[in-house]
C-alpha cells in the first residue's frame, strides 16, 4: 500500500506554501519524488521528501530549477524569498521572545511602535535608510507585518506601551498615510489586551529620549530587552540591565496620561492629518 502524503495546508507558512506548490505540480506531471529527484538531476528523493514534509527547508537553486522545469516565469523564486527571514538579525531573538511572552513593555520617543505600524508607515520608515534595496524593504516589511500576529487570536500578551506625544506628530508620509496610522492607533488603543498611553509635552519627562526600547516578561519575570540604535539595536539579557530599563519604563509611566486621557490625546492629533 502506497503511503498516505502528509495534507500540507498551504496557508501555515511560506514554507509550506512553497511545500504545497511544489507537490502539486510533481503530482500534475505524475511523478513520484523520485521522479522529480532525477528530472531535476542533482537532487535526492529524500531531499525531496524533507522539503514537502517541512522537515528542510527549500533553497534558492531548488527554486530556480523547479521554475526551469515547470516552466514557471520567477515561481518557486518568489515562493523562496517569502521562506527566507524578514527581521533584522539583531532583532530576531525579542521577535521570538515576543511569541511565547505573557508582557511586553514598550517605549517609543519618536516613532509609533512596529507591533501597531500600518503597512505603509513602516514601509516609509523602512525606505528612507540610506543605501536599503527594494528587496529588504520588502522582507523587513514583511517580517514587522509577522510581529504584529500576537495581537490575533486569545493567548497573546498583555501589552503596555508608552509613546511620547512627539511620535504623534512625526510625519513619516502624506495626510493619507498618517490618518490611516492613527486611525490603526486608536484602534489598538480600543484592544483588550493592549493598553497605549501617551507621555505628554507637559510631563516635561526627559527620561528615555535616546532611545526607544521593549522588555519582554514571560510568568512575571523580565526575559529579554531590546534597546533601539542607529546602526542595529542592542538585545540584552543581563538582570541588572533589564533591571534599570524598568526603572526607567516606570518613571515614564509615571509621567504618562492614563488610558482615556492618551486615547483623547491620539484622537487630538489626528486631526492635524485631516
Amino acid at each position: 500500500m502506497a503511503n498516505k502524503l502528509k495534507v500540507i495546508n498551504p496557508e501555515e507558512s511560506p514554507r509550506a506554501r512553497f511545500a504545497y506548490e511544489m507537490r502539486r505540480h510533481r503530482l500534475n506531471m505524475g511523478w513520484s519524488q523520485a521522479a522529480l529527484a532525477a528530472q531535476l538531476g542533482w537532487a535526492s528523493q529524500s531531499a525531496i521528501g524533507n522539503i514537502e514534509t517541512m522537515h528542510r527547508a527549500p533553497g534558492e537553486a531548488l527554486a530556480h530549477a523547479l521554475d526551469r522545469l515547470f516552466d514557471l516565469d520567477g515561481h518557486f523564486l518568489e515562493l523562496w524569498r517569502d521562506t527566507r527571514p524578514h527581521t533584522p538579525d539583531f532583532y530576531k531573538d525579542i521577535a521570538q521572545a515576543e511569541q511565547k511572552a505573557n508582557e511586553i513593555h514598550t517605549w517609543n520617543p519618536l516613532l509609533i511602535d512596529g507591533l501597531f505600524q500600518t503597512e505603509s508607515y513602516a514601509r516609509a520608515i523602512f525606505e528612507d535608510e540610506p543605501g536599503i534595496t527594494p528587496e529588504e524593504v520588502d522582507q523587513f516589511v514583511i517580517g514587522r507585518m509577522r510581529r504584529q500576529t500576537i495581537l490575533t487570536g486569545s493567548q497573546g500578551p498583555m501589552i503596555v506601551s508608552l509613546i511620547n506625544e512627539g511620535a504623534l506628530h512625526q510625519p513619516a508620509g502624506d495626510d493619507a498615510l498618517m490618518r490611516d496610522q492613527f486611525d490603526r492607533l486608536i484602534e489598538i488603543a480600543h484592544h483588550p489586551r493592549v493598553t497605549l498611553q501617551v507621555v505628554p509635552y507637559e510631563s516635561k519627562s526627559l527620561v528615555g529620549l535616546l532611545s526607544a526600547f521593549e522588555i519582554v516578561i514571560k510568568r512575571g519575570t523580565p526575559q529579554i530587552a531590546h534597546i533601539d540604535a542607529m546602526l542595529a539595536g542592542r538585545t540584552i539579557g543581563e538582570r541588572d540591565a533589564i533591571g534599570r530599563l524598568l526603572l526607567y519604563w516606570g518613571s515614564l509611566r509615571s509621567a504618562a496620561l492614563p488610558r482615556r486621557q492618551s486615547l483623547a490625546k491620539i484622537e487630538e492629533v489626528r486631526k492635524r492629518w485631516t
